[in-house]
Order: structure tokens, then sequence, then C-alpha cells
């Protein structure tokens, strides 16, 4: 929870959180302090409806199966959910994530169900130094993102979430709109 206070001292607002029961315990402790809670790691769809409870932005919507239950726990909740889908741009099997290949089509089913507010995208850049693997990846999100905002009626995104501690410049350079920078604002996370 010190964490938590430094961030605020430091004037931070926007605060995300890996697990759902980390999130759910912070944005109790913490309840008016202002923050704006960002769910920003693997959501299980056993825990999406915790999750919509408590963030402000989902970051990690990787598959329709998640954006499905999300869009019945907007029902549940008498609100909209925010959120960001995840695409696998790298097209990295461990990583989570729409297929690149299917994203568009993906994408379109998800905008239009009634329950989800898209605000924009996300991915994960393989964890290398090759900056040209790392832009090809960000650059690949900002495509889509551009083809998106053409051809999917009623996408409205504006948020391009990528890039981390170890590769956030580039992925500002490549049009990134939100950071993920834990490690490099708190250090490394406790085992």
């Amino acid at each position: 929870m010190e964490v938590v206070d430094a961030a605020l001292g430091a004037g931070l607002k926007d605060l995300g959180e890996n697990r759902v029961e980390a999130l759910e315990a912070r944005t109790e402790a913490f309840q008016g302090r202002g923050i704006r809670w960002h769910m920003v790691g693997h959501l299980q769809s056993r825990k999406a409806g915790r999750a919509a409870a408590v963030s402000t932005l989902i970051h990690s919507v990787d598959s329709l199966r998640l954006a499905e239950r999300l869009d019945r726990s907007a029902g549940e909740l008498g609100r909209p959910v925010p959120i960001l889908v995840q695409v696998n741009t790298a097209a990295e099997e461990a990583k989570s994530g729409l297929d690149r290949e299917r994203a568009m089509e993906e994408l379109a089913t998800i905008v239009a169900m009634e329950g989800l507010q898209v605000q924009g995208l996300m991915t994960m850049a393989p964890f290398t130094d090759d900056e040209g693997v790392l832009r090809d990846t960000f650059r690949r999100l900002r495509e889509l993102h551009e083809g998106a905002l053409q051809d999917i009626p009623g996408y409205v995104g504006r948020e391009l979430s990528m890039g981390m501690s170890n590769d956030f410049v580039i992925a500002v350079e490549e049009g990134s709109t939100m950071v993920r920078l834990g490690t490099a604002l708190f250090g490394e996370r406790p085992v």
C-alpha cells in the first residue's frame, strides 16, 4: 500500500493492477482518493464481473468469450464497461490477445456489444532489445487501430495502450497514448 501512497504523492491518478484480488483490495483501501484503477493483467472470464465492478478501464480483453462475459457484467452493473481490446500483434504463442489475422472481424463483433465501451486497443511486445521487432509490434497495432477507425462502424477508440518499462520510448514513438510503467516507477514486484 506504500507504493500507492507514493504514486499519489507524485501526482499519479491512473494506477493499474495485474490481479483482480489486488485490484479489489486497493480500490477499497483507497476509496475516495480520485484514483482511476486499471485492470492491466490477464483476466479470466470467471473473474470478469469482479474486475468490471471496480475498474475504470480493463486493458486486457483478449477474446470474444471474455468480451461476452464483460458485456453480461455491464447489464448486471447497469452501466457500460470501458475496455481496451488486446491484440497479439507479435503473433507470439505465449501471448494472449486476438489473433492479428482475425482481429478486425473480432473487433467489429466486440464493438457491436451494447454493454462495452471500446476505448481502444492494447498489445504487449516480445521481451527483446531488438528495436525492429518492437517497432513492428507497435506499428501493427497502430495500423490496425487506424483501419478500425475507417472500417468498423461505431469504433471510436482513442487509446493505444502499448509499451512497458523496457520498451515505452519506442511505443510512444510508434503512437502509444498509454504506457504501463510499473517496474520503472516502483521496481521489481516482490515474488
